[in-house]
């Protein structure tokens, strides 16, 4: 696993075994985990979305704490997985990173507490897994626009981004901004220093 860019990302290609029958990788291990970004992985819900070709899913993100952290994978087809920094005060408010998540390469991306996150599915079938720290629970679960011109994300340009209604009507960061929605860099950190106290 190696960090991104922006603080309490990491991206993980593990190595895959293949021989005449397939392949095989792990692609979580709790110890190699916890030695990497120092924390657990607490479970409460795993996910599986598929997509066609050019949906756009996000950027969504829930209020910290607690927050929900989510380890992230493609396991048909591929996707263009990103992390958004949404946290108010952080060196790095309103930069995002783009990994290339694919069924060839099997990489993963976690993204801890308070970051935004979102996916364009490159080919149709594409289909995620991911792991979260929280369950759903709609009365502290938010969005931002992922077409928002100001944090100009660089979607692929021979799609056509395909949103929910719900996405599609999600405010801009500056307007999430406005409206007190998103998390503070300093609640985070304030938040997963508890949860690496416990680990």
């Amino acid at each position: 696993m190696k960090p991104l860019g922006i603080e309490g990302a990491w991206v993980d290609t593990p190595r895959v075994f293949t021989d005449s029958r397939g392949r095989f990788h792990e692609w979580f291990r709790k110890e190699r985990f916890q030695d990497v970004t120092g924390q657990g992985l607490q479970l409460e819900q795993a996910n599986c979305s598929r997509s066609v070709r050019g949906t756009l899913r996000g950027i969504h993100f829930a209020s910290v704490p607690p927050g929900q952290a989510k380890y992230v994978t493609c396991v048909s087809g591929a996707v263009l997985d990103v992390v958004v920094d949404i946290r108010t005060g952080s060196p790095t408010f309103g930069a995002w990173e783009a990994v290339r998540l694919d069924d060839t390469t099997h990489r993963c991306v976690y993204l801890s507490e308070g970051l935004g996150h979102a996916f364009m599915a490159m080919e149709d079938n594409s289909t995620v897994i991911y792991l979260c720290s929280q369950g759903y629970a709609p009365q502290r679960e938010y969005g931002i626009n992922p077409l928002d011109p100001a944090l100009a994300i660089d979607w692929p340009e021979d799609l056509t981004p395909h949103l929910s209604d719900k996405d599609a009507a999600a405010p801009t960061l500056e307007e999430a901004e406005r409206q007190g929605l998103l998390p503070s860099f300093e609640q985070c950190g304030a938040y997963r220093s508890r949860l690496l106290s416990n680990a």
